[in-house]
C-alpha cells in the first residue's frame, strides 16, 4: 500500500512521533493505522516523540579525548530544563556520546544518530536517545558534534561552568611535556573566556572584512568632527579601528587573560622558546549551551511533503 503525506500526517498527529518515523512505521505495518500506533509504541518512540514540540536549549557540552591526544569529540546535548542538565544519568548518556563520536566515522547527524549504540548495539544512537527522553521524561536533542583529528600535535580539551561552555584545542607541536600542556590549557581557558571567532586575520572572510569596513566608515562619516578631515586620515582612522576590532575576533592578536602585557600569540612564542619547539594553535572549536536555538515556526503541510520528497 502507497504511504501518503496525509497518512503520515494522521499517524503524527495521533502519536507525536517523528514524520519520517511515522512513514517507516506505516510502510513496516502496510499502512494499518493501528499497527502503526503499536509499532511506534514498542520502539519507544511515540512516546518520546509527543515531547518534542517543547523546545530543548538547555542542556550540556562535553568533550572526548582519546588517550594519545590524537581523536577528539566535543557533542551539545540539549534538555528542556536545567535541573535534568545536572542529573547524573543524563550527563553519563552525553559522557557515552562524546566517547561514541571520538570513534566514530560518521561525518552528519543523521548516519551518527543511525549507528548502533556502544552501550547496547540492539539499539541505535536514536533509539539510545528515545529511550533516555522516555525515563527522564522530558525532550532532550543530540544537536551538534564535531570531530577534531590532530596530525602534528595533540588535543586538549575544557569544559566551563558545569558544561555550559566546552572548547577543543588542535595544538601543532613535535613536544608534548607538562609545560606545552599547560600552555594548551592556558588558550583553551582563553578561548571559554574571550570567545575569538578565528585562530588569526588569515582566517577571516573577505566579505566579513569588506561589511566590517563598510561599517566603521560609516559611523567615521556620521560624526561632525570628521566631516572636514581628508581622505588619507579617515583611511588611517578606518585602518587603526578596523584592526583594532580584527584583533577582538582571532585568538592571537587577543590580550593574554593571564598576562595583560602579551597578546596570545605571543605567550605561545615564549612558550615556543622554552621548551626548545615551534607551539601553535591549528584550529579550536567552542560550544556553548543553546547558543542561537530558537524555536523553528513550520509549515507542517510543506514539512512532510519536503521529507517523503513530494
Amino acid at each position: 500500500m502507497e504511504v501518503t503525506a496525509s497518512m503520515v500526517k494522521e499517524l503524527r498527529e495521533m502519536t507525536g512521533a517523528g514524520m519520517m518515523d511515522c512513514k517507516k512505521a506505516l510502510a513496516a505495518t502496510d499502512g494499518d493505522m493501528d499497527k502503526a500506533v503499536e509499532f511506534l509504541r514498542e520502539k519507544g518512540l511515540a512516546a518520546a516523540e509527543k515531547k518534542a514540540g517543547r523546545i530543548a536549549a538547555e542542556g550540556i557540552v562535553d568533550t572526548n579525548v582519546s588517550a594519545d591526544g590524537k581523536e577528539a569529540s566535543i557533542v551539545e546535548v540539549n534538555s528542556e530544563t536545567d535541573f535534568v542538565a545536572k542529573n547524573e544519568m543524563f550527563k553519563d548518556f552525553v559522557a557515552a556520546v562524546a566517547a561514541q563520536i571520538t570513534k566514530s566515522s560518521a561525518n552528519d547527524m543523521d548516519t551518527f544518530m543511525a549507528e548502533k549504540w556502544s552501550l547496547d548495539d540492539s539499539k541505535t544512537v536514536k533509539e539510545a536517545l528515545a529511550s533516555m527522553i522516555a525515563i527522564i521524561g522530558e525532550n532532550m536533542n543530540i544537536r551538534r558534534f564535531e570531530k577534531i583529528t590532530a596530525a602534528n600535535g595533540f588535543v586538549v580539551s575544557y569544559i566551563h561552568g558545569g558544561g555550559r561552555i566546552g572548547i577543543l584545542v588542535e595544538i601543532e607541536s613535535s613536544v608534548n611535556n607538562a609545560e606545552v600542556q599547560e600552555a594548551a590549557k592556558n588558550v583553551a581557558m582563553q578561548i571559554a573566556a574571550l570567545s575569538p571567532k578565528y585562530v588569526d586575520q588569515s582566517e577571516i572572510p573577505a566579505d566579513f572584512i569588506a561589511h566590517e569596513k563598510d561599517i566603521l566608515k560609516a559611523q567615521i562619516m556620521n560624526d561632525p568632527a570628521n566631516s572636514k578631515k581628508p581622505e588619507n586620515i579617515i583611511e588611517k582612522m578606518l585602518e587603526g579601528r578596523l584592526n583594532k576590532e580584527l584583533k577582538e575576533f582571532c585568538l592571537v592578536d587577543q590580550v593574554y587573560v593571564k598576562d595583560s602585557d602579551l597578546s596570545v600569540g605571543q605567550y605561545l612564542a615564549n612558550v615556543s622558546k622554552q621548551v626548545g619547539a615551534p607551539v601553535s594553535v591549528k584550529r579550536f572549536v567552542r560550544f556553548e549551551t543553546g547558543e542561537g536555538l530558537e524555536k523553528k515556526s513550520e509549515n507542517f503541510a510543506e514539512e512532510v511533503a519536503k521529507q517523503m520528497g513530494q
